[in-house]
């Protein structure tokens, strides 16, 4: 929601009036030059709110209006700055601030780019706090965004769907960072931690989609261009719904510097729906990206989301450092899944960061059954999922 500064204001004031801490209004108003010494006119945003209008009844006053709505008489003075409170008249259109209190996401749907973006631009029209850039682009060119919510301090990246079948991880992610973002706003915690804590331990970059060429060619079939290659691609298959790899049937967890060659000498030799690891290392548009964000980020922890099997993997080759063991306990305690240090595979996001960096990585093996796994599923896996998003910020 959108306020215009009057003179005397203060984001104190604001922080007050719409009970909100100051933190998230000032990350909500990056463009401020001084935050001491604000213009008159100028717009500030408010986040956790949005504007809705009311028409003016018979017997309406401004201060009725607020105890009705169970909102400070000041909110209603704040955002309707050209109109005299005493002189209202019935017809009257006034606006009227309405904080957000329930999820603007579903996420138990099928969820294809399209529908990851509108929900991203849901997400950042109501909480400014949290910032998107483009990280790079797919083989489609299809945007690889990176989310951004909390202060500076530890650096943590979440990733989903790399794999194109396993694209039920995004919607799961979406809805965290939408249950997160509302309890920030309303002052909330989540499974006991308070909101404003994870906010101010950890800054999260989110990267809610690795393959979206992939998870659209899933979930809507090929593009048309190059339906042709990819049915051949797919043994003449039309049916995509086990496709794992990228649009150039790449694996793009297959493809990162990590005893790369044992899996190029044991798995396919050729473009296809899954496990092919590519002819070199981070060959393919997407693990560049994802390659370029880990060295330039130099991130304190890693997640990245798959399916399935409820298992956590959080070792590599005896390299990753002791919080590694301390934050795969607290993530099995909480989401009931088993924690397994080692596994005969190799070339994983993961395995690469913990290779290079000695920092703690770990893949979670969301849910149970064949992928691409049943959106019957949706909630139980959230739930299990949920006290385990919070321990990875705290």
């Amino acid at each position: 929601m959108e306020i215009r500064v009057r003179s005397g204001d203060t984001l104190g004031y604001y922080s007050q009036l719409f009970h909100l801490h100051l933190i998230l209004i000032l990350d909500s108003n990056a463009h401020l030059t001084n935050t001491n010494a604000l213009e008159v006119g100028q717009p500030i945003h408010i986040p956790g709110y949005q504007k809705e209008t009311y028409t003016i009844r018979p017997g309406d006053t401004f201060w009725k209006i607020s105890r009705r709505r169970n909102i400070d008489v000041g909110a209603l003075l704040m955002l309707n700055q050209d109109m005299n409170p005493n002189k209202l008249s019935i017809g009257q259109k006034i606006n009227v601030p309405v904080k957000v209190m329930s999820r603007v996401i579903n996420g138990n749907e099928t969820y294809d780019v399209q529908k990851m973006t509108r929900d991203m631009k849901r997400l950042l029209t109501i909480y400014p706090f949290m910032k998107r850039r483009e990280a790079g682009k797919s083989v489609l060119g299809h945007p690889l965004y990176e989310l951004q919510i909390g202060r500076p301090g530890r650096k943590v990246q979440i990733n989903a769907s790399f794999h194109a079948n396993e694209w039920i991880t995004t919607p799961i992610f979406m809805r965290f960072l939408n249950d997160y973002m509302l309890a920030l706003t309303n002052g909330w915690s989540i499974k006991g931690t308070p909101a404003l804590t994870m906010y101010t331990a950890s800054r999260l970059s989110a990267i809610p989609m690795v393959n979206p060429d992939g998870v659209n060619l899933v979930l809507n079939g090929p593009p048309p261009e190059r339906e042709a290659e990819l049915v051949r691609l797919n043994k003449g298959s039309r049916d995509f719904s086990g496709w794992k790899a990228n649009i150039r049937g790449v694996d793009l967890n297959k493809q990162f510097p990590a005893n790369w060659e044992i899996e190029k000498e044991r798995k396919p030799k050729e473009p296809g729906p899954r496990d092919f690891p590519g002819y070199t290392p981070i060959s393919e548009p997407e693990t560049k990206i994802m390659a370029k964000l880990a060295k330039t980020e130099k991130y304190d922890r890693l997640l990245a989301l798959h399916t399935q099997g409820q298992e956590i993997y959080w070792g590599y080759e005896g390299l990753e450092p002791p919080e590694s063991y301390i934050l795969a306990r607290d993530f099995a305690r909480l989401s009931g899944y088993e924690a397994v240090r080692y596994i005969d595979s190799y070339t994983g996001y993961k395995d690469w960061f913990i290779q290079d960096f000695r920092k703690p990585g770990f893949t979670v093996e969301l849910g149970k059954g064949q992928n691409p796994l049943p959106l019957s599923q949706f909630e139980n896996i959230y739930s299990q999922m949920l006290g385990l998003f919070v321990r990875s910020l705290v």
